[in-house]
């Protein structure tokens, strides 16, 4: 019995292992986990970062945000969740056409520590053909609820070929203390080549109102990586 429990505890301890990497970086290689624009072709490539948004396509925020960059004719990494795409494909669908990464979420937005494997599997799976119906791509790019994976979902992502990505910095513009000057400061003050920089267009899991202030604050970022001559890139 003892031997039992002890095994079912160790089974739970490795499914659950990969969460650690959302708060330990340095785990994030062992376990196929990427946080960095990919490097260059070489000394002479610009430096870039990459810009992305989670919890999308949200009705407000989502469409503010594209027309931002559209102005200045930049692209950015949308990982979006797939009731949100339900609720309007069409968004979804005219963010991949404006010439933006796709990635994957969720289905819905839910600590995936508190789902057993099969159903994290049929929440990705669900997701991953919502997507790909709205948008007519299959997404390549995987980046958990809340950062927190399991050995399930990486497992998962890796079988159909997606690259699972966390982020180097954040604005944390899902607090509900938050500022535009605060976002802004969060994400770029110390900002490094090849970061891969967090933000939300959607509030719909966090703070009401949130994308607000984060498309108050993206002109101001925008604004301050140009000044350090960094472009953005995708993944």
């Amino acid at each position: 019995m003892k031997l039992a429990l002890v095994g079912t505890v160790a089974v739970a301890g490795v499914h659950a292992l990969p969460a650690l990497a959302a708060l330990a970086p340095r785990l994030r290689p062992a376990l196929g986990i990427e946080d960095r624009v990919p490097a260059g072709a070489g000394p002479g490539a610009p430096a870039q970062v990459a810009l992305t948004f989670d919890d999308g396509p949200h009705p407000r925020g989502t469409p503010a945000v594209l027309e931002l960059l559209a102005r200045r004719e930049l692209r950015a990494v949308f990982f979006l969740v797939g009731e949100q795409v339900d609720r309007d494909p069409a968004l979804a669908a005219e963010i991949a056409a404006a010439g933006h990464q796709i990635g994957l979420h969720c289905q819905r937005h839910r600590n995936l520590l508190r789902l057993a494997p099969p159903q994290v599997h049929a929440d990705l799976q669900r997701a991953a053909d919502t997507i790909a119906r709205a948008t007519g791509e299959m997404p390549a790019l995987y980046r958990p609820p809340y950062g927190i994976a399991n050995l399930a979902a990486l497992s998962w992502a890796r079988r159909h070929g997606l690259r699972t990505f966390l982020w180097t910095r954040w604005g944390r513009d899902w607090e509900p203390q938050a500022t535009p000057a605060s976002i802004v400061s969060l994400l770029t003050e110390g900002v490094r080549p090849r970061d891969v920089l967090l933000l939300h267009d959607a509030d719909d899991y966090s703070a009401p109102g949130s994308w607000e202030r984060t498309v108050a604050a993206l002109p101001s970022v925008l604004d301050a990586l140009t000044e350090r001559g960094l472009g953005l890139a995708t993944l």
